[in-house]
This record gives C-alpha cells, structure tokens and sequence, in this order.
C-alpha cells in the first residue's frame, strides 16, 4: 500500500498531476481496507508537504538522483505517519522500510530505517528549528501564495493560511426537487448521522462528522449532492426567473448547473459548456444523478462564434478558471502544483472569457462572475478593470453574513466566524448587470 501511495505521490510532485483525478484509479488497485490510510496519507502529506521537504535536505547527505525519487516520497509518506497520523511508529517505519523493499530499493533499507527513527526522536524539534528559519516550514505554504495574502489580506492572511491547513467541511445541498433540507435532515438522523441546517445557506446542511457519500440515504437518486456554502450562493445570486435562458459557462462538474435547475425549475433554457470531453461528461452524470436536465456542449466558452445561435441570454454564469486558493483545504495539491507564474495566464483567460461572453447577455441580463481563489488579482482586479472598459455595466455587489462586500463584489475567506460553523471555502462573487436599453 505505501509503494503505490508513493508513487501516487511523486506523480504529483513530479509530474504536475492532480490528486483528484489520480485518486479513483490510484485506490482502486489497492485492497479496500487500505484505502482509507492510502488516502489519508496522500491528503496529509501535501498538506505538510512544505513542512517535511526540507527535512529531506537536514536528513540526507545528497539530494535524491531522479532515479531515486521514489525513496524521496516514501520518507515524505512516513514523515506524515509519524508526525501525524495514528499509525504505532514501529508499524510505520517497518512498513516503509518494507515498501523500499518491494519498489527495487533494497540498498535504501537501511536509509529509510535511519532517517524515520532519527525523526521518531528528534523530528519535533527539527521543525521547530526550520519554522524559524523558514517561513515557507512556519507557515506550510510556498512562499510566493504567503507573500500575495499578506498584501492582499493583511488583517486576514495568517487566519487563511491556518484555514487552509484544517480539515473541511462537509456541507450538502439538498435537492428542492425532491425534497428539503429538514426532510432531508429527519432521515440522515434515521441513518444515524447528526446534520445541522446553515440559516445563512438556506439549501444546506452540515455534517459535523463527515461520512462518504455511500452512507448519505439517497444519494444515489439524486436527493442531496457535496457543495459548500459558499457555491451555494452562486444559484440564489444569479437569480434565474421562469423561461428565462441561462448559460453555465464553465460547468463541469456540474454542481451550480444542477443548483440552477433546482433552484428555477421552470427555466426556459440552460446550455452548460466545458471545453474538455470528459468534463462535460461529469456534468451528464451529476444531471442524471440529480434527474435534472440542460443541454451539453464541449466547447470554449471564449470562442461563441464556434457555439452560439445568436439568441441572447437573460442570465450567464462564469465560474471562470482559476487559481484555486479558495480550496487548498479540500484540494492539497494545489500547494505544489500552482506557480506565482500562472498567475498572468489564469488573469488574461479571465479577462477574455468576460469580454467574450458579455456581448451574449441581454440589455437588462445580469451575468455572475465567481471564481474559487482568494487572490485579488483574479478577482476585484478583474472586475474593476473589465467595468472600466464597459460603461453599461453595473456592478450589484451581493452581501452575505460570511462575506467582504466591496465596489466589486463580494469575497468570502476559508476564516470562520465565531459566531458561526463552518468556514466556508475561499470564493468571489460579483454581479453585473447590462444597462437596458432606452
């Protein structure tokens, strides 16, 4: 189990991929009682990954050669099983020593071996050492993402960094189709599992102790899906009225093109758009998980000449590409796969997405744009400079008791409020509205 953990891993670390698209396949060839620990492992190891790297460069005379690397993930994974998991250290450091074994590195046996017993006894120590050397240890982020939220969020960045580090939430949406959320709630309690409604998230329920999905009572048939608050707000903000057309501009995997639907079942059009095939294919799924339908196209919502009828839309959803730093919590990886370079790419995506779409919106539509980043730079930065360049449009900046409402629109922290539970993820909400014709 750990050989191929590893090696999920430095799949990851060396090669860019994502954890969430690798983990299905990646569990599957393991036994299910190794799963859980598989993914625990993986899950933590990035998430501390900033953290135990450098306790590669204290422990070991010489950097890894390429060839090597897999010795590399394997101590990262028994850094996390020593420092964090609940797994006895005699069990770790034996299991691991075994997996260098079994993956062709019989001459790091004894490496292994040393280097987990001298962290078993000194580890804690050491980081604490590192974290006042470091502030990429201190922090557990590169240092590059702690710079931007400190200038962009100075009275807020050490809460997000600390948010980012803990575990999420689960928080569903119930299915107004099909029912609510205190009907819904009344048979989770049946199930033995505790729910509590969010009054600030009227379609939401959270679960205190997270389950897998399995164990949630129907939802298979489409009675509840996984989203936080936050995304939630996405639906109920853009506000779509009876046969009103609607575009999703970017929508896989479908979780805000099905709250639409639910939300307005009485729309008179929806067209949901994703550039890459198999993305779209996730939103067919959701939508038929959820008995719902909307019409499918692979397609780049930056291009419209290659997809649009002509036919104005009274409401467009961008939930425009991003750099995901509203969703390290539940998305690691994204610690060591983003880059401060991505940054200009991401922003002029953005841009070219907003001036491709606007003039598709109706005079008097309203067109929501969201992103899941807590960077200024792709958000009010965004919206600021694309209503400089349009006169007729007009920003409605939504408010919310979680929210930091400003000229642009409204931007929600992984920070909890005290006063309330959970946090919700890091995500941008701002409304425009087209100026009607006179």
């Amino acid at each position: 189990m750990r050989l191929v953990t590893a090696r999920l891993l430095l799949r990851v670390l060396d090669r860019g991929a994502s954890l969430s698209r690798l983990l299905p396949a990646g569990l599957a060839a393991l036994a299910p009682r190794d799963r859980p620990l598989a993914q625990a492992l993986l899950y933590g190891t990035l998430r501390r990954y900033h953290r135990y790297r450098p306790l590669l460069d204290r422990y070991l005379r010489r950097p890894p050669r390429p060839r090597d690397r897999l010795v590399a993930a394997l101590l990262l994974i028994g850094f996390e099983q020593l420092a964090a998991l609940d797994v006895p250290a005699h069990a770790a450091v034996h299991a691991t020593v075994a997996a260098a074994r079994l993956g062709g590195f019989p001459w790091a046996a004894g490496l292994v071996n040393a280097v987990l017993r001298r962290f078993q006894r000194e580890g804690r120590e050491t980081l604490e050492r590192l974290a006042r050397e470091d502030e990429e240890v201190a922090w557990n982020h590169p240092r590059w993402l702690i710079e931007r939220l400190r200038a962009d969020w100075p009275d807020h960045w050490q809460a997000i960094l600390a948010g980012n580090d803990a575990p999420p939430p689960l928080v569903l949406r119930v299915n107004r189709t099909r029912s609510t959320p205190d009907a819904y709630r009344e048979r989770l309690a049946a199930s033995g599992i505790e729910a509590r409604t969010l009054p600030a998230y009227p379609d939401a329920l959270w679960l205190p102790d997270p389950v897998p999905v399995e164990r949630l009572p129907g939802f298979e048939s489409g009675l509840c899906s996984v989203q936080d608050g936050a995304a939630q707000l996405a639906a109920p903000l853009l506000d779509p009225q009876p046969g009103e057309r609607v575009l999703d501009a970017c929508a896989a995997p479908g979780g805000k093109t099905a709250h639409l639907l639910e939300k307005q079942p009485r729309l008179g059009h929806l067209l949901a758009l994703d550039r890459e095939a198999h993305r779209a294919r996730e939103i067919e799924r959701t939508l038929a998980r959820l008995g719902l339908r909307a019409e499918l196209r692979v397609a780049d919502a930056g291009r419209p000449e290659a997809w649009w009828d002509g036919t104005p839309f009274d409401r467009i959803l961008l939930d425009a590409p991003c750099s995901a730093t509203g969703v390290i919590r539940r998305h690691p990886d994204i610690k060591v796969l983003r880059r401060a370079t991505d940054l200009e790419r991401l922003t002029e995506t953005q841009d070219r997405l907003l001036e491709a779409l606007w003039p598709l919106l109706r005079p008097g539509g309203r067109l929501l744009y969201c992103t899941c980043s807590v960077l200024r730079c792709e958000n009010q930065a965004r919206i600021a400079a694309f209503l400089a360049r349009h006169p007729e449009a007009r920003a409605l900046p939504p408010r919310h008791p979680d929210g930091l409402t400003d000229a642009t629109g409204m931007q929600m922290l992984p920070v909890r409020n005290p006063d309330r539970a959970p946090a919700p993820d890091g995500f941008y909400h701002a409304l425009i509205e087209k100026e009607p014709q006179a």
